[in-house]
């Protein structure tokens, strides 16, 4: 399936979270936090107003955007005012 998102929207593949601690401690999956990092997809049609390009990782705001699957793996489609940084 592939989603290509309209006007000011951004496709972010969400990274998954860290599953063991620097330590060593392996944390489950339901005490895990959602991580606020994810990997440009697909932009939207407005190159005015988005400042990222696809393949760029960008922090985002945590209750932003609406969380898909495609394929199986967790996206999320968010507006470009709820993407906070891009991550060199």
């Amino acid at each position: 399936m592939k989603v290509r998102p309209l006007i000011d929207r951004v496709l972010i593949k969400v990274q998954e979270s860290e599953s063991k601690t620097a330590g060593g401690i392996i944390i489950p999956q339901t005490a895990q936090e959602k991580t606020q990092t994810g990997v440009v997809a697909a932009i939207g049609t407005d190159t005015d107003v988005i400042k990222v390009k696809e393949g760029d990782k960008v922090m985002y705001d945590k209750y932003a955007g609406t969380q898909i699957k495609i394929d199986g793996v967790e996206h999320l489609i968010v507006k470009m005012s709820d993407i906070l940084a891009i991550i060199d």
